[in-house]
C-alpha cells in the first residue's frame, strides 16, 4: 500500500523545459552555437540534472575547461534572473498535476525533491500556493538520491510504501538507487522502466 509520494517538480508539475533550456542558451550566448546546441541537447536529455551540474558540464565535458564552485554559483545565479519572470508565470502549471495534488494530499505524504534550486522552488511554489500540499520541498544544488535518502530516513518511510513520480532517467536512477518504485510522467521513453501515468485525470493507486 503506497503512503508517501515524492514528486519532481519541473516536468511533472511545473512545464519549465522550454524556458530553462532557452535560458541556457541565453547564459552562454557569447558562444559558439555549435557548443549552445550541446548544452540545449544535454538540458533536454537530462531533465532531472540541476543547474549546477549543467553548468558545470558546459565547461568540462563541452568546453574542456576549469571552473570553480565559484564560478558556477555566480553563473547558476545569473541563469536564476534569466528565466525568474517566464517561470513564475501560472499558466506554465500543469493543471492535470496539479489537481490531483489537492484533490488527494490528506491520503498521502506529499514531498518536492527536485532538481530545480532549492530556494528558488520554494519561492516558486509559494507564488502558486501549492506549498500547503507538502510536507517538504527540496530543491539542489543536494543530488535527488540524496534528497530522497534524508527525506526517507527523517520521516522513517518504508521503501515498499513510497513512490517517486518523475519524468526523466535521472529520477528513475535516483528512486531505484533507494530501492523506491519510480513512475514515469510526461516522457513516453520512460515508459521502457515499468510503471508510467499517461495522464493524472485517470491515475489511482
Amino acid at each position: 500500500m503506497i503512503k508517501t509520494i515524492l514528486w519532481d517538480f519541473d516536468g511533472v508539475i511545473l512545464d519549465s523545459m522550454k524556458i530553462k533550456g532557452d535560458g541556457f542558451v541565453k547564459l552562454f550566448h557569447g558562444y559558439d552555437k555549435k557548443y549552445l546546441q550541446q548544452i540545449e541537447k544535454y538540458h533536454y536529455e537530462n531533465g532531472g540534472v540541476s543547474r549546477f551540474d549543467k553548468i558545470r558540464y558546459f565547461y568540462t565535458d563541452i568546453l574542456h575547461q576549469d571552473i570553480s564552485e565559484d564560478e558556477i554559483v555566480k553563473l547558476a545565479d545569473k541563469f536564476a534572473r534569466i528565466i525568474k519572470m517566464k517561470l513564475s508565470n501560472k499558466e506554465n502549471l500543469i493543471m492535470e498535476t496539479i489537481e490531483f495534488i489537492k484533490a488527494n494530499y490528506k491520503e498521502y505524504n506529499f514531498h518536492i525533491v527536485s532538481g530545480a534550486e532549492n530556494r528558488e522552488l520554494n519561492d516558486l511554489c509559494k507564488q502558486f500556493e501549492i506549498t500547503c500540499y507538502f510536507l517538504s520541498i527540496n530543491g539542489s544544488p543536494t543530488k535527488k538520491d540524496i534528497l530522497i535518502a534524508n527525506i526517507m530516513e527523517k520521516y522513517n518511510y518504508k521503501t515498499d510504501e513510497t513512490i517517486l513520480i518523475g519524468d526523466a532517467i535521472t529520477d528513475y536512477n535516483a528512486a531505484k538507487k533507494n530501492k523506491i518504485n519510480f513512475y514515469g510522467y510526461n516522457n513516453s521513453e520512460l515508459k521502457q522502466y515499468g510503471n508510467y501515468i499517461d495522464t493524472f485525470l485517470e491515475f489511482k493507486l
